[in-house]
């Protein structure tokens, strides 16, 4: 038994100490072959044969991340890895002189470089690639690879925000080496989106590559550079939310604006602070967009709806101006009267009270015969009468001893001693003169005959005041009749109108917000 563990102590220390041999061996013959090769290199000159041959330097870029879109200076930050591979033909070596070791990996700084940068670079402090450790292989080839922060510049077209999409360009290409010294190739069609970290706000739909060769007016010589163009589409729901509905909740309060009474006096308070609270959002708007003459789609959205808030605030105040027509205002015209009285208040379903649109209502006549209605006013019971233009005209005619000098005076008198009350409906007459007048005097009349001839020259004396009196009413009444009826029709005017407007304003509201969302869809 101990026998064994002898032997199996034995076998594991001599594997050990074989292993270290053998990466002492390597660790010597890479020692070795680092002097070896860079005993006569130098990283100034471009490691090729001949100088007429074309460098080829293969390009391959991962997106990682995308940090940052700021849309107001264009510029997009994002983080990428970028792979470099070329052949450097002095740094080739047999593996099998150095124990089969065909890779080293030593700092960057070493070897030549390709000097490929980012033409639209937009950093404010200019940095070069990180001096990551490079790859070398027994044939000469060179990979470097090395992550980097870069700031480019973006064209951002804000002509659809929130639903835009956006293209930026990433060009990578030599600074110094034209087409016939260094050559730029890409790997791969696209870029390597494998790792990409999801962006809140920023999909990404592709990241195609293209390589191109450009002549400059200053040189003969082409120049060639590989570009990546991102594909990046907006996700429009925190926009949706906190900019756009609230838009279109305030924007449906301009039509209801004309559904309010017009006696509640907020009419014009209410289109002003809806107009308030979209300044308010055109301002955040504003703040974030970069300032172009592209106007944003929620931006002219916003600009319509304010135009439209405008509109429905001026009409409000013509129409407060039709309701607000007082007793001295002219009668509706005829053709207000039937159009807007009948056929627009039966199309915007404007009705009076007890009123409905199987029976529209029909216009009230002056009744010719004898009403009465029971009113209250400075807590007395009158007694109206409507209408006694035939009855006061029939009495007269039955009056057979009055001539027509005697009822002019006595009318005269009446009216003379007719007095009212502080409501202007309580009246008294004085009497005393017209019977002095109206009394009859004859020789040889005993006295009781004299007595009731007074008696009933008084009686009629008083019938004709109250004649008078009520005759007044009357007319006054009719007076106020007409005025009341003559505003109320303005009223209607004005309600009609009301109506109307909102539902116009309704259907602009519904398609503006039709149109936007179809722009989000």
């Amino acid at each position: 038994m101990n026998g064994r563990r002898v032997q199996a102590s034995f076998f594991i220390l001599l594997f050990v100490s074989g292993w270290s041999t053998c990466w002492c061996a390597h660790g010597k013959y890479a020692q070795k072959l680092l002097n070896d090769l860079f005993t006569n290199y130098t990283s100034a000159l471009r490691p090729v044969e001949d100088t007429k041959n074309i460098m080829n330097v293969t390009l391959q870029v991962t997106l990682s991340q995308i940090i940052d879109m700021d849309e107001r200076n264009q510029i997009l930050t994002a983080y990428l890895w970028i792979r470099r591979v070329w052949v450097d033909a002095y740094l080739k070596w047999d593996k099998d002189d150095y124990d089969g070791l065909d890779t080293i990996r030593i700092p960057s700084s070493y070897v030549w470089r390709p000097d490929i940068v980012l033409y639209n670079n937009a950093d404010d402090h200019f940095t070069g690639p990180m001096d990551t450790n490079v790859v070398i292989q027994h044939d000469g080839q060179i990979m470097w690879d090395s992550p980097a922060i870069t700031k480019s510049s973006c064209k951002v077209d804000v002509s659809f925000f929130p639903f835009d999409a956006q293209e930026c360009r990433f060009t990578y290409g030599s600074w110094t080496y034209n087409g016939n010294q260094l050559d730029i190739l890409n790997t791969m069609e696209s870029a390597d989106l494998a790792d990409l970290v999801e962006n809140v706000e920023w999909e990404v739909l592709g990241m195609p590559a293209n390589k191109n060769v450009i002549l400059y007016g200053c040189c003969s010589d082409p120049y060639p550079d590989v570009t990546y163009t991102l594909k990046l589409k907006r996700r429009a729901s925190f926009y949706v939310f906190n900019l756009l509905i609230p838009c279109v909740m305030i924007s449906f309060l301009a039509p209801l604006g004309f559904y309010l009474p017009a006696d509640s006096g907020e009419k014009v308070s209410l289109g002003v602070t809806v107009m308030l609270a979209l300044t308010v959002f055109q301002l955040l708007v504003a703040e974030i967009m970069p300032p172009s003459e592209n106007v944003p789609l929620i931006g002219k959205y916003y600009i319509a709806t304010m135009t439209m808030i405008t509109a429905s605030t001026a009409l409000t105040i013509f129409v407060m101006n039709i309701h607000h027509c007082g007793p001295d205002a002219k009668p509706v015209p005829k053709w207000a009267k039937k159009v807007i009285l009948q056929y627009m208040a039966r199309v915007c379903f404007v009705y009076e009270v007890g009123e409905n649109c199987m029976s529209p209502q029909l216009e009230k006549q002056e009744p010719l015969s004898v009403k009465t209605n029971k009113y209250t006013m400075n807590g007395q019971t009158e007694q109206w009468i409507e209408d006694y233009d035939f009855k006061i005209e029939k009495r007269q005619e039955t009056r057979d001893s009055r001539s027509a000098q005697q009822r002019v005076k006595i009318e005269k008198n009446t009216i003379n001693h007719y007095n009212t009350s502080n409501a202007g409906l309580f009246t008294s007459v004085d009497c005393e003169d017209v019977v002095d007048h109206k009394r009859c005097r004859r020789d040889g009349v005993s006295d009781v005959e004299r007595k009731n001839s007074e008696v009933s020259c008084s009686s009629q004396c008083n019938e004709r005041q109250l004649l008078c009196n009520i005759e007044f009413i009357a007319n006054y009444y009719r007076d106020q009749r007409a005025t009341q009826k003559r505003t109320g029709e303005w009223k209607k005017v004005a309600k009609v109108l009301d109506r109307f407007f909102m539902w116009i304003f309704f259907i602009m509201v519904f398609f503006m917000n039709l149109l936007i969302m179809g722009k989000a869809v």
